[in-house]
Parts: C-alpha cells; structure tokens; sequence
C-alpha cells in the first residue's frame, strides 16, 4: 500500500501543478476576452461617433460654401443633413463617456458646435455674406477648425486610451502564457525527480533482489539484499530471504 501511495502521490502533484497553471490560464485568457469586448464597446464607438461628427462638419462647410454661391435650396438640404448627422455622433459619444475628463472634452464640442452653429443659422443668400470670402474665413471656416479640432482631441483620448489598453492586454496575455511555461518546466523537472525516486525506490530493489535471487539459484550464495524503504518491495525482499532461508534448510536436511 505504501508503494502504491507513493507513485499516485507523485502522479497527483504533476497533475495538481497542471490544473493550477490551467485554471490561471484560462482565468486570464478570459479577462482579456472581456478587456477586448470593452475596448471594442467604449473607446472603439467613442472613436467611431468622432468619425461621424468629422463628416457631419465637413457636409456643413460644403453646405455654406453652397450657401455663399447663391444655391439656398442644395445649401439649406446639405446643412441639415449634416446637423442631424453631427447629433447623431455627439449623442453617441455623449452617452459614452468612460474615460477621465473624456465629459470636459464632449463639453468642450458642444460649446464649440454651438458657435459654428450661429454662423450659418442666419441667412446667407441674398445678404452681404453671400460671395464675401472674408466673412467665410473669419466666421465660418474658423468656428469649422475649432469644433473640428476638439473632436479631433475627443478622437485622439480614445486613440490613446485604445493604445493604452492595447498594450496592457499584451503584457496580460504574456501573463497569461508564463503559467503554461512554468508548468512545462516544472512538469519536465518533477518528472525528472519522480523517475530518479522510481529507480531509486522500485527499479534499483527490484534488480538488486534479481540479482541476488539468481546468484542463490546458480551460485548458491546467501540472499543478502536490504531494502531502506520500508513499502511491498522491502517486504517482498524479507520473504524471498525468508524463501531462500527455508531453501537452504531443506537442502542440508536431505
């Protein structure tokens, strides 16, 4: 019985160190599937919403420009188009703030927008700023590059969050992978120490009782192995002694 313990006792650790290294490793490999799914839900729709809010910007300033050359209907269309478009993402990447001051950035896009807004409210065809450049490039196209630049800083926080996360989740994932290794390693050495304790405990006591089984059946000479283990194999040394003891009573008797 002792035997028998200690060969499902190594068996028992080996596979006890494997299923801790596996459970570690799956724990994380999880965390990471969650982390990505966030990145994907937060910052990647923060960014998209920016996106939106570029092009909604950009149909504005053509829908002016339209405006300025006289064309009220295309003009008027283009502009609301884009407004509406432009709510769209600001509603999205409002709703979605997640970041450190990420709320002083949507706030800053909204203060922004608002004066751009003023600019082509008012009329434009059949006014003075129809055809007047000036007007366009001191009004319009200056509030266009300000609300354009602070979506331009919502973008680059997410861009830069993304990245943030990006490489925490690699460092996680080698976080991940080192359980396995270190389980391979310390798999290969407990092995490496079970099988010299198998030789030492089993192999080694099993050869040397046939050794010497053998050299009392051919030789004759005296079974004189000793085991230091005390386990079936030092008790199936002690009766072949006994075996051989009993051998060599009967042969002096006949």
């Amino acid at each position: 019985m002792v035997l028998r313990i200690k060969i499902l006792s190594g068996f028992f650790i080996l596979a006890l160190m494997l299923s801790i290294a596996g459970f570690w490793s799956i724990k994380e490999l999880r965390s990471i599937g969650t982390s990505v799914q966030n990145l994907l839900d937060e910052n990647y729709k923060s960014i998209n919403s920016a996106k939106v809010m570029l092009e909604a910007l950009e149909r504005e300033d053509s829908g002016i420009l339209l405006l300025m050359l006289g064309k009220w209907e295309e003009g008027r269309k283009i502009i609301s188009a884009g407004d509406s478009l432009f709510q769209l993402g600001y509603n999205i990447a409002s709703s979605n703030i997640t970041i450190e001051n990420e709320k002083s950035y949507i706030e800053e896009i909204s203060k922004d927008y608002f004066l751009y807004k003023q600019t082509w409210e008012r009329p434009i065809v059949g006014t003075d700023r129809e055809g007047n450049i000036t007007w366009y490039f001191d009004k319009p196209h200056k509030q266009f590059m300000s609300v354009k630049e602070s979506v331009n800083k919502l973008m680059n926080l997410n861009d830069k969050t993304m990245f943030d996360t990006a490489s925490e989740l690699q460092n996680r994932a080698n976080r991940a992978v080192m359980p396995g290794i270190v389980a391979i390693i310390a798999a290969v050495i407990f092995s490496l120490i079970f099988t010299y304790f198998i030789n030492y405990f089993m192999i080694s006591p099993i050869v040397k009782i046939t050794n010497s089984v053998t050299a009392f059946v051919t030789e004759g000479k005296n079974y004189n192995v000793e085991i230091e283990s005390k386990d079936e194999i030092s008790r199936l040394s002690d009766s072949i002694r006994t075996l051989c003891e009993f051998v060599k009573t009967a042969e002096r008797k006949n």
